[in-house]
């Protein structure tokens, strides 16, 4: 069975690194995985004034988000943080009230850095973003990539292969992630059931 992954560059900058992590990402991925990049750029700021009408670059984004089996995040991290564009984002797909796109979701989260801590700040606070969001998040491995642009093609090569067998094994881990998740929660799973039909 194919998966269809969308995923969320968090850098709008033509020569991102993180835009170069995800494209060794895909290339590194397994075949049952199939890619789809989510853009976030055309997104106006968000406000509730938009909730009963939302423009149409928000409902496509929202229908992109929807139509994927799972969520994969590659982001820098800016001021210790979520950048802009993509906290801007996740708040037009949770919204409006009651019809959250992100709604157990797989979710994966990765960034790279040419510092030495790798996004780790800017995950942390995904993360409790996503738990709100009620997006389930691959917790292990974690992966925060000190970027090496030596290590990196531009078209998403990886020319060291201990980096490569690293962004692999993620991508395995997601994978086999995203397959438990959509399993648990299949109609007909235990978990979803009413709790006297079990008895």
């Amino acid at each position: 069975m194919t998966y269809q992954i969308g995923y969320l560059v968090g850098s709008l900058a033509k020569g991102s690194i993180n835009r170069t992590l995800s494209k060794a990402l895909v290339r590194l991925a397994p075949d049952d995985l199939e890619f789809t990049e989510i853009p976030i750029g055309n997104l106006p700021l968000y406000s509730w004034d938009y909730d009963d009408d939302f423009p149409p670059e928000a409902r496509a984004f929202k229908e992109a988000v929807e139509a994927s089996d799972g969520i994969l995040f590659v982001s820098p991290e800016y001021n210790r943080s979520i950048p802009g564009a993509l906290k801007n984002a996740i708040d037009w797909g949770s919204r409006p009230w009651g019809s959250n796109s992100f709604a157990r979701k797989p979710t994966g989260i990765i960034g790279a850095s040419v510092g030495g801590i790798g996004t780790a700040v800017m995950q942390s606070s995904m993360r409790a973003v996503l738990s709100f969001l009620d997006a389930p998040q691959l917790n292990a491995p974690e992966a925060y990539i000190r970027f090496d642009p030596e290590a990196f093609g531009d078209d998403g090569e990886v020319r060291d292969e201990e980096t490569a067998t690293f962004l692999r094994h993620y991508m395995d881990e997601y994978c086999a992630f995203v397959q438990r998740v959509l399993a648990a929660n299949a109609p007909g799973h235990i978990g979803d059931r009413d709790p006297a039909s079990a008895k």
